[in-house]
């Protein structure tokens, strides 16, 4: 493949905005692709997968790397895909025989799954031997997942649909609403995206809806609504009847929610910014499901998020457990007696995960919850996204 001066420029502008003003990958990238529309489809594969890559591999790359500016930094990159570099004076440290001898030296973990060195030992200490696996799959690539919306169309249709775009996809057992593409495609600038037929939404996070038991009619809360992707599998759910209130403590994020759900032909969401306690109490038992997507360090997404790693700390990790732990403080008053609980996290630790549980169902405000089922999804047994699922009932 050739390389060209303004699309690895395009490569080390993203990477000077990921790493020196610490901006988050996906919106870098696709601030630096619409500020240049006469890029082709190739050329911008060739820049989000360079630059997700090299963010992936950071730490590796930078021990590799023969000198510490990010043209070097993708020149080892792709010396390591084993491709040849182009006679440029920003690759002449480059030595190929040099970068690959001194990678078979590697020996420590940290460098050879590029990861710091707290987050292998936190990983270590909570997974044991589940981590080395797990590493393993949350440093490949994510594939595209879509999630067809049943309120428009059907999973055979959607498929035969794509189809006729020449984009292949396939069926996985076990995820009813699933479509797994065969490789990466911009489907969002497809008509079927336009038109609400599917979300772009990995296969863990579809049983997360799917885990709160909702039917037509009923009155749900999703609590941490962010966009709202969740939301609006709930409303597919239930067929666009009853009633999600959809909250947030970030107002902002809400917006996107609106502009989703209108696409997808839905109706019944209302979006309700969390200005403070207040908003809780006014909601007391209102609900006959409640969801709690709570924040989270978020490593079970690595793969499609890999700037995460780079960006958390343990204090972060420990400051968003407080979080978790003061929203399942607070948040389930406004659930029935009688209703559904679910709480969940893309996290694979369990200190986010079943140990925040074990401890609210400890608490007096846990007393009156019975735990119903629990799952623990890994990226290297399922395939997807590292997620946990926890799933309550309220005693009436």
């Amino acid at each position: 493949m050739k390389l060209f001066p303004n699309t690895v420029n395009g490569v080390v502008k993203s990477l000077t905005d990921i790493f020196d003003n610490n901006q988050y990958a996906d919106k870098v990238i696709e601030r630096v692709l619409k500020s240049n529309p006469k890029w082709g489809a190739r050329d911008r594969a060739f820049i989000a997968e360079s630059v997700y890559e090299i963010v992936r591999w950071k730490r590796l790359i930078q021990y590799l790397s023969p000198a510490e500016d990010y043209y070097h930094w993708f020149g080892t990159y792709w010396t390591l895909q084993g491709r040849s570099l182009p006679e440029w004076k920003e690759f002449r440290k480059i030595d190929h025989e040099k970068i690959l001898k001194k990678q078979e030296t590697i020996t420590q973990r940290t460098l050879r799954q590029s990861i710091p060195d707290w987050l292998d030992q936190m990983g270590q200490e909570q997974l044991g031997d589940r981590w080395e696996p797990e590493l393993e799959s949350l440093n490949k690539e994510a594939e595209v997942v879509l999630r067809v919306n049943t309120l428009k169309t059907s999973k055979s249709k959607l498929r035969e649909d794509l189809e006729a775009l020449d984009i292949s996809a396939y069926t996985v057992k076990g995820y009813p609403d699933a479509l797994v593409l065969e490789r990466r495609r911009n489907v969002f600038r497809t008509n079927l995206f336009k038109d609400g037929l599917f979300e772009v939404q990995d296969a863990s996070s579809q049983q997360v809806a799917e885990a709160l038991d909702v039917a037509p009619g009923l009155r749900v809360i999703d609590a941490c609504a962010g966009a709202g992707g969740k939301s609006l599998h709930l409303a597919a759910l239930m067929e666009n009847k009853g009633r999600i209130v959809a909250m947030d403590l970030e107002a902002w994020k809400l917006k996107n929610t609106k502009l989703r759900a209108r696409r997808a032909g839905v109706s019944i969401i209302e979006t309700r910014p969390i200005e403070g306690s207040k908003t809780i109490k006014r909601l007391y038992q209102s609900a006959d499901r409640l969801l709690l997507d709570v924040p989270c360090s978020g490593l079970g997404v690595l793969r499609r998020n890999p700037d995460t790693k780079w960006k958390l700390s343990p204090e972060s990790i420990g400051k968003v457990q407080g979080m978790q732990s003061e929203i399942l403080t607070q948040y389930p008053s406004m659930l029935k007696p009688g209703g559904i609980l679910v709480y969940a996290t893309c996290s694979i630790l369990p200190s986010e995960n079943n140990l925040q549980i074990e401890a609210f169902l400890n608490s007096p405000a846990g007393q009156s919850f019975e735990l119903l089922e629990e799952k623990q999804v890994f990226a290297h047994e399922s395939g997807f996204d590292g997620f946990y699922i926890a799933k309550m009932r309220k005693k009436a």
